[in-house]
């Protein structure tokens, strides 16, 4: 019945968003059946359309299973954004420094290795500068008692401004735009559409979305299959409880922050290794926000936040051509769905609990 229960409930919380959101779109006297339909359509209406949809939910899975670690440890965990923005500057700076980035009569580099080599390094550089940045917070509440919630959204101030500074004065590329040099070509991920003929190649879905999928995996496995993640289950369920049966709640806390903060920073896969091949100041979405939404829609386990992701990436892809194609309706109402989605799965939850 619980389990039922489980998938019933985010199934009907968007059921009930889509209604809410044709009422209001009849308000503004437009048609709910067409807007829909060109929602729909644009997502999932061709090959493109599904890769762009794909590539819109990868990074979200990533920020959805990050913030669902977090939660599965008692942790709210708000300072995603912060940590995928410090990764994705770690992760240029090392495809910068070791792929052999020369532009103009500047060279960047340091040395070049081979993409063997060098693509590793960046991915373990995004998962440990992103685990840094979500250990501090982790550490702070294991031994002081500090809210994490506090904590993160300063660290979101933080490493934001910091990583605009290094990229504004010491690594900007040359021109308008602030953004840094190239990362070196050893350091791009395959595109998928090198590997499947019927995605389009200007479809930019690339390996990150396989490893995203991978990671789904792995996540269930660490919490439903591990003693580490029984034990960090535990603690989210009942701290006191868990410290009576020999479980150090400050451990946990630190390795669920840890583990959270490493996958917000693999975001930086997608985001530099296989699309923008540098780091592009200001490039989230506020994808480290929404991954609470895609966290709290999938009920914090990695099947559900792989649907989620998708649903969101859906609406992200079709409120740009509601926009277009629709009278009135303009492409607000993707986030007028994501927060009337959001506040059903909260009302569904508060009242399954009675």
């Amino acid at each position: 019945m619980k389990i039922l229960r489980e998938i019933l409930s985010p199934l009907v919380a968007v059921a009930l968003a889509f209604v809410v959101g044709a009422i209001i779109i009849l308000l503004i006297k437009d048609n709910p059946f067409e807007t829909y339909r060109i929602l729909l359509a644009n997502s999932f209406g061709s090959a493109k359309d599904i890769g762009y949809t794909l590539f819109y939910a990868t990074p979200l899975i990533f920020t959805g299973l990050a913030v669902a670690v977090a939660f599965r440890c008692g942790l709210f965990n708000i300072g995603a954004e912060g940590q995928l923005y410090v990764a994705s500057f770690a992760t240029a700076w090392v495809g910068i420094k070791f792929g052999g980035t020369i532009v103009g009569d500047v060279d960047w580099s340091w040395t070049s290795l081979p993409s063997v080599l060098l693509v590793p390094l960046c991915i373990i550089t995004a998962m440990i500068a992103g685990g840094i940045w979500g250990a501090i917070p982790g550490i702070l509440r294991a031994r002081f008692g500090s809210s994490e919630v506090i904590n993160t959204i300063m660290l979101n101030f933080i490493g934001i401004a910091l990583v605009s500074y290094f990229t504004q004065y010491h690594f900007k590329n040359p021109g308008p735009i602030l953004e840094t040099a190239p990362i070196g070509k050893a350091a791009w991920i395959p595109q998928l559409h090198e590997y499947f003929s019927f995605i389009p190649p200007d479809v930019p879905l690339n390996f990150a979305f396989l490893i995203a999928v991978l990671m789904c995996l792995i996540v269930y496995v660490f919490l439903w299959k591990t003693k580490w993640g029984f034990e960090l289950r535990a603690v989210g369920q009942n701290a006191s409880a868990a410290e009576y049966g020999g479980i150090s709640p400050g451990k946990q806390i630190i390795t669920a922050m840890t583990f959270s903060g490493a996958l917000a920073g693999m975001v930086a896969i997608n985001e530099v290794l296989g699309y923008r091949h540098n780091y592009y100041d200001g490039f989230s979405a506020e994808l480290g926000f929404l991954g609470i939404a895609v966290a709290l829609l999938g009920r914090n386990h990695p099947l559900g936040v792989f649907i989620a992701a998708i649903f969101f990436a859906v609406l992200m892809r079709g409120e740009i051509f509601v926009d277009a194609f629709t009278r009135y309706v303009s492409k607000d109402i993707g986030l007028i769905l994501q927060a009337i989605t959001i506040l059903f799965v909260a009302c569904l939850q508060k009242y399954s609990k009675r």
